[in-house]
């Protein structure tokens, strides 16, 4: 009993003496490693890299076993699989690492740092949701790729360059059915209509729908590759569909998708509120969604 006590003694001035010679570095350094955490996990829970976790603890748990009962066979073909971990994990995390990677370099849209580029870049949306406004009337189908930081330079090579002004009548006919680039997305570039006929990484999430189609998919995909803005028009249902970061909100019009586009591309909330602000948002229990927020669900959509 009395050596309990003397460990427990021994622990409290242990803690006592940490908290007696705490720096404002060391403050910053465990806020850090507290934010690198949380945001791992917050990565780990949204992507498919949770799943291929859970299997690499199961292994080194399984690894820890055979050694603890020293099931010598068993533990030599796990230690074979341990030792070339760092390898397969730069392997199969591949696109994850990719992806953040991308948002640890982000930085917000250069065409919109300046006055000209934010005017060229409104007048773009303006004339894109005009054009999709025709397009759901008509139920022609659209897939259009606001580029953002990430260059999408691999994806405009596999397509047709364009670099046009934007304009409604322009946008619609790249997508009128019987146009050789309708098939494709229409990547956006600094307010101008860059390259057409595009063909875009599928997502290969498991979440998604069965109900929403090739165009959908593609959409979700390029944005989980990507800090890119997608704008999707049904070509079945007629319904506008705005994707960001994998995640999709559908059931906009013209004008909710004009306001969501500018909200995203051209005055983030970050711009627009102080730290107080956004603190007192992040701790709001309350959120407000934009549109019809649905990720991977859909009732009817094309089979395309």
């Amino acid at each position: 009993m009395e050596s309990f006590f003397g460990g427990l003694y021994a622990f409290w001035n242990q803690i006592v003496y940490a908290v007696s010679n705490i720096r404002v570095f060391d403050i910053l350094d465990i806020l850090v490693i507290a934010l690198i955490v949380y945001k791992a996990i917050e990565f780990l829970r949204d992507s498919r890299a949770g799943q291929l976790v859970k299997g690499l603890i199961i292994l080194l748990v399984a690894y820890g076993l055979a050694t603890w009962w020293e099931l010598a066979v068993l533990r030599w073909l796990l230690s074979i699989i341990v030792d070339s971990a760092v390898i397969a994990l730069a392997v199969i995390f591949q696109p994850e690492l990719r992806r953040i990677l991308e948002k640890v370099g982000h930085t917000r849209f250069g065409a919109a740092s300046t006055q000209e580029g934010e005017r060229r870049l409104s007048s773009c949306i303006d004339e894109v949701c005009k054009a999709a406004a025709v397009m759901q009337e008509k139920k022609i189908g659209a897939l259009i790729v606001f580029e953002c930081a990430t260059q999408l330079g691999e994806i405009i090579n596999t397509g047709t360059i364009i670099d046009a002004e934007a304009s409604t009548s322009m946008t619609n006919n790249i997508f009128f059915p019987k146009s050789p680039l309708h098939d494709g997305a229409l990547i956006i570039r600094e307010g101008r209509l860059y390259a057409a006929g595009c063909i875009l990484p599928l997502s290969q999430s498991q979440h998604i729908s069965s109900q929403l189609g090739t165009r959908h998919r593609a959409a979700i995909g390029m944005t989980e590759n990507s800090d890119a803005i997608v704008l999707v028009v049904s070509e079945e249902t007629g319904i506008i569909s705005i994707v960001k970061n994998g995640e999709i909100k559908r059931n906009y019009n013209a004008v909710s998708a004009n306001a969501e586009l500018r909200r995203y591309l051209i005055t983030p909330e970050e711009r627009k509120e102080n730290i107080v602000v956004k603190s007192l948002k992040r701790i709001n229990p309350l959120k407000i969604k934009h549109g019809a927020n649905i990720k991977a669900e859909g009732k009817a959509d094309e089979k395309n």
